[in-house]
């Protein structure tokens, strides 16, 4: 019974060290692929350690991570980057929280990275590339708010002149409006009295020329009628006792009747001057209106 009992425990060891030597084997096949860029091969043999060979190592499982990040699949290496940070071994999670930043800087999630690099050094102190990350990320999103704030506040500022220059332009064109509309207003004003002006001398003219035009008419009427009168005029017989005064005279009959028909004239001539003057307008500094 003893005998059997210790060829089964030799078995055993056997079984173990034929285990241990394959797992091994697999760790040093899968570092191989992994150094030389065959990350594929790599992610295999890894997986292959933890999931048929149920090996709980938290190196094997932060070098899958690194496997699946050199592969470029981000989502995976995250994945396994997780399932590391859950273990024991503070610098191994320091080193996955460390990658872990990385990604998600490359991600632009800079301050979820920052996060990352500082959870790494608390982890583990000693994690001076994970210092160094977070001093450079810190530094980069100071300058990144600067920036930012510089640029909303030149945006600011050019808003502020854009609307200062509509502001000025909308003013000129309304100074522009009202001076257009006033200077229309004053040429409508002047072209109005222009025309009050025009139509005015019009009516003094027109009634000027009435005015003319009557007084020429009747003293064309009065002289028509001056000759008609002169016309239908008989000779005059010389007045009783004319005869003795021409022999007294020596002034023949016909000499006679000449000298008085002047006379006549000139009396007929004397009352027309008299009736014009009665009719002219006595003259005045002041309009006819």
């Amino acid at each position: 019974m003893k005998y059997a009992l210790s060829i089964l425990l030799v078995i055993a060891s056997f079984g173990d060290l034929d285990r241990i030597a394959k797992i091994n084997k697999l760790k040093k096949e899968a570092k191989q692929a992994y150094q030389s860029g065959d990350f594929g091969t790599a992610i295999s043999k890894y997986h292959y350690l933890i999931d048929s060979m149920q090996v709980e190592d938290q190196r094997i499982r932060l070098n899958l991570a690194n496997a699946y990040y050199q592969s470029s699949d981000t989502t995976n290496a995250l994945n396994n980057y997780g399932s590391v940070i859950e273990g024991d071994l503070n610098t191994i999670k320091s080193t996955a929280f460390q990658q872990t930043g990385i990604i998600q800087h490359q991600q632009e999630k800079h301050k979820e990275a920052l996060g990352s690099f500082k959870q790494a050094i608390k982890t583990d102190p000693t994690n001076e590339e994970a210092r160094y990350n977070y001093e450079l990320l810190k530094k980069f999103l100071k300058e990144q708010e600067e920036n930012q704030d510089q640029d909303n506040k030149d945006k600011q500022d050019q808003e502020n002149k854009d609307q200062d220059k509509k502001d000025q332009q909308k003013q000129d064109e309304q100074d522009q409006d009202k001076k257009n509309q006033e200077e229309n207003e004053d040429q409508e004003k002047q072209d109005k009295e222009g025309e009050e002006d025009k139509e005015k001398k019009d009516g003094e003219e027109k009634e000027q020329e009435e005015k003319e035009g009557e007084d020429k008419k009747q003293e064309e009427e009065e002289a028509k009628e001056g000759e008609e009168k002169d016309d239908q005029k008989k000779p005059e017989e010389m007045p009783n006792g004319a005869d003795q005064k021409m022999k007294e005279m020596k002034i023949s009959e016909e000499k006679a009747k000449m000298i008085l028909e002047a006379l006549k004239n000139q009396e007929v001539q004397y009352i027309q001057q008299n009736r014009k003057k009665a009719k002219e307008r006595p003259k005045s500094n002041k309009p006819d209106w």
